[in-house]
This record gives structure tokens, C-alpha cells and sequence, in this order.
């Protein structure tokens, strides 16, 4: 094991895939030198050369178009837009054309491209830079999207994009590129999509979450059990596709839901998640499911109105604690 950061880990694992596959590339703005805006390719056009770290002009609808070209022609390109939240200016390359062209070549063509990006709060970075998006890109068809939350997860989920055959969005998070853990060594290590992963073991709750927020949720499971309440905590790490039987195998245990993100709480994945639970195991729950999220805001430059908009470890707690005693 390698202790990494999360922006060393997502560097490791482009530049073991470069040298392991002559198609892998990547593009985007200012990738070369400053290595995108977190600097995950940092210095790899020295390795590389210019050709396979690209720079490329600022336009969104023009790096996503390249880049779904260069895959549809055999090349496995890793496009990297600054924002998450710049998808908006290139959505029929994104909704239209990556997610589809598979489909409607009856699925004879291959769209092995990555899409990746990062989102969210914490560097007070205002309305328009720190949406978390991922729940519009669940919503379209033809798209797997991948929300990694630690080093490990972002190498293996990574690995994993890069070798696929299928249109990937890797949604990363700002404020997390600066933490470490421990990283598998191996070039081969994977993580498959659809497998959650449970962080924290529990009795009580189950908690599901992901991002920047299974932190803040460790964090709650720990003051709850000073209560003695146990809280078991999921990061389904994709939600495209997404592992529901994790989850059910959880509450059926546990009896009580609490879905936390960090995206609006108007039509967010969470609701996706309490419905295909309710549906499938109504007779396991002993509580309604909660639904926790942002509050329907755009995201303030102020640091404290920023966090009043996002869900706070107390109502975390608050949410899982009122579900034991309903």
C-alpha cells in the first residue's frame, strides 16, 4: 500500500494506464502544465509529450465532441473538464451524442471515453462553480456515473473507466483532492462498478451517502454511538449502475433509511434510492426513510450561508436519531 492523496492517486492510475495502453490520452484545459485546475496530470506531458496530455481550447462542447470522436475511432481518451457544473455548455455532446451513439449504432460501436470533473462546496466557489450535478447525469440513459470518495476508490474506480467500452463520468470532489489513505500498489487494481462499499458497520441506521459526505457521515456515526445508537454507513461508489442489494440487506437488518447528499434535495438521487427501497422491502422498514440534501438555493460565496444550504453533521444526526424514535 501507498499512502496517497486523492488527486495522487487519480495522477497514478492515468499515468499506469498510459504506459499500459498507447490509446489511453488525455485532454483538456490547461491539463499540460498546471495539470487541470487540481493539478491531477501534473507534469505527465513530460512523460508523454504534448500529443497524449493535450491542451485544448476553452470549450467545453468542443472537448467532449473530440473526445467522443477519438473513442468512436479506437482511442481511449480521458477528457477532463474544470467544472462539473460547465457540463451545461456542452449537453447534447454529453446527453445526446456519448450517451446514445452505442445505442443507435445497434451497439456495433464501442465509446471507451471518460468523462471526468469535480464538483461541490468547500472553496467558497460560488453559484455557478460548486453544484453537485450527479444526479441529472443518472437520469439520461447510456451514461455510468462514478462518485468516488477516498484514494482507494478514485484509483480503482478510475482503472476501471478507463478500460471500459462504455461512456464513463467520474464526478470528483474539490474538497477532497488534499486527503490521503492508502492505495493498492498493484497496477491491476479494480474496483467493479455496482458495488458499494460499506465504510462503517452498524444495527441501528443505515446511512447511505457518498462524495465529500461519507466523511461528514462517519462523523455522524460516531456521535450517534456516544448515544449507543449504531449506524451503518454504504458509499455506493457508482450510481450508475447502482447496487440496491447492499443497501436492502442493510435496512432489512437495521429497519431505518437515511440517504444524505450534498446535491439539491429536490429530485436527487436520494429519492431514487427510498423509492426502489420502499418498493422492494416496505415490510422491513420500522421508520419512514429520510431524505436529506441541499436546500432548494443556488450555492453562496459566503463560507457560513454556503454550509447553512448544505445538510450539517447535526441534522445528520438529528435525521438518523429521529428515526428510532418514530
Amino acid at each position: 500500500m501507498a499512502k496517497l492523496t486523492y488527486a495522487q492517486a487519480i495522477r497514478q492510475v492515468i499515468e499506469q494506464e498510459m504506459k499500459r495502453d498507447d490509446k489511453v490520452f488525455v485532454m483538456g484545459e490547461d491539463v499540460e502544465k498546471l495539470g487541470g485546475v487540481f493539478g491531477a496530470t501534473r507534469d505527465l506531458y513530460k512523460e508523454f509529450g504534448t500529443d497524449r496530455i493535450r491542451n485544448t481550447p476553452i470549450s467545453e462542447s468542443a472537448i467532449v465532441g473530440v473526445a467522443l470522436g477519438a473513442a468512436c475511432a479506437g482511442m481511449r481518451p480521458i477528457a477532463e473538464l474544470m467544472y462539473w457544473d460547465f457540463a451545461f455548455v456542452c449537453a447534447d455532446q454529453i446527453f445526446n451524442q456519448m450517451a446514445k451513439t452505442r445505442y443507435v449504432f445497434g451497439g456495433n460501436a464501442r465509446i471507451p471515453m471518460v468523462l471526468r470533473s469535480q464538483q461541490g462546496t468547500g472553496r467558497g466557489n460560488a453559484a455557478t462553480h460548486s453544484q453537485s450535478l450527479e444526479s441529472i447525469f443518472m437520469h439520461i440513459p447510456g451514461l455510468k456515473v462514478v462518485c468516488p470518495s477516498t484514494p482507494a476508490d478514485a484509483a480503482g474506480l478510475l482503472r476501471t473507466a478507463i478500460r471500459d467500452d462504455n461512456p464513463v463520468c467520474f464526478f470528483e470532489h474539490k474538497a477532497l483532492y488534499i486527503t490521503k489513505g492508502e492505495v493498492p500498489e498493484d497496477p491491476e487494481f479494480m474496483i467493479p462498478f455496482g458495488r458499494a462499499d460499506i465504510k462503517r458497520e452498524g444495527t441501528d441506521v443505515t446511512l447511505v451517502t457518498n462524495l465529500l459526505y461519507v466523511n461528514r457521515c462517519m462523523e455522524a456515526a460516531e456521535e450517534l454511538a456516544k448515544e449507543g445508537i449504531s449506524v451503518e454507513v454504504i458509499d455506493p461508489r457508482t450510481l450508475v449502475p447502482f447496487d440496491y442489494d447492499t443497501v436492502a440487506a442493510s435496512v432489512k437488518k437495521t429497519g431505518r433509511l437515511v440517504v444524505v447528499h450534498e446535491a439539491h434535495k429536490n429530485n436527487g438521487w436520494g429519492a431514487q434510492v427510498i423509492t426502489e427501497i420502499t418498493n422492494r422491502d416496505f415490510r422491513y422498514l420500522d421508520a419512514p426513510p429520510v431524505h436529506l440534501g441541499a436546500k432548494a438555493c443556488p450555492l453562496p460565496f459566503n463560507p457560513g450561508l454556503e454550509a447553512a444550504v448544505i445538510p450539517s453533521v447535526k441534522e445528520i444526526v438529528d435525521a438518523c436519531r429521529a428515526t428510532m424514535y418514530r
